[in-house]
């Protein structure tokens, strides 16, 4: 009796995913520098197998925590609060590079004032036309989201288990096309990443955005696969709301990216 939990939060066992997460995160750092410096990309794959091994096993761990009834009332807040901290710090992520293309787009570096004698985008740079293919991709991220919302309404509010299924399903596939056409837009650029800022600034902001909407793609995937086991109830559903949560950043993100660096920034 003296060892009788008599509380409602998780006192997590002692774990190793921690520092293998660290060190796996330092040595693809590491490997990342070396791989600029033209000494190959190894080590910096090799730092990122770690990460995704710890990945694996630590969510792992988090969906059998859950399963085993530890995810209490109480540590569902926590988990939300925690996540949401996450996604303040993608946001912020994400203002770095939003700074430095409006930085550059109305101070534009030119050779005798920054201010008078720069243009934007720098000549020779031939920018995309946003009322195509990235106009096309914008609905598609946002009919995406839209799937998301319908699986999560269906399993809150109607615990509709075939809705949710679809509703991930068509969220996923056009997760996917983004990706496929984003990637096709890339091989299509008239600029490379190098030898100008506005290149370096497009590659960077869109770049790392077409990773977070891979990330969450195989997020939403991982909850499909949890839907099929039948993980999800309309009252314990963390994992999917986070995943829904992130999605829907995915997409605000997007927005603001079209806006200013398709529409205004061309």
């Amino acid at each position: 009796m003296a060892h009788a939990k008599n509380h409602d939060y998780h006192i997590l066992p002692p774990s190793i995913w921690p520092l293998l997460g660290s060190v796996g995160a330092f040595v693809m750092l590491f490997g990342a520098v070396l791989w600029f410096h033209d000494h190959g990309p190894w080590m910096f794959l090799i730092g990122l197998v770690a990460v995704l091994y710890v990945m694996f096993g630590w969510w792992k761990d988090v969906i059998a925590e859950s399963l085993a009834g530890d995810h209490t009332p109480v540590v569902r807040i926590g988990l939300r609060y925690g996540f949401l901290m996450f996604i303040m710090s993608e946001v912020m992520f994400f203002a770095a590079w939003f700074w430095s293309f409006f930085k550059h787009a109305m101070y534009p570096m030119g050779p005798e004032s920054p201010a008078v004698d720069g243009v934007w985008p720098p000549a020779g740079i031939e920018t995309f036309d946003p009322w195509h293919l990235p106009l096309i991709n914008t609905l598609i991220l946002l009919c995406s989201g839209c799937a998301a919302t319908w699986a999560h309404h269906a399993l809150v509010h109607e615990n509709n288990r075939k809705d949710l299924r679809n509703g991930l399903i068509i969220a996923i596939l056009l997760g996917l096309i983004f990706t496929a056409f984003q990637a096709y837009e890339y091989s299509h650029a008239a600029f490379g990443f190098s030898g100008n800022i506005y290149g370096a600034n497009f590659f960077m902001a869109t770049g790392f955005h077409g990773a977070h909407v891979i990330i969450g793609t195989i997020f939403l995937f991982v909850c499909l696969l949890r839907v099929y086991a039948g993980h999800f109830t309309p009252e314990k559903h963390v994992g999917f709301e986070a995943a829904a949560w992130y999605w829907h950043f995915v997409d605000v993100v997007w927005l603001f990216l079209f806006a200013a660096v398709y529409i205004w920034g061309s």
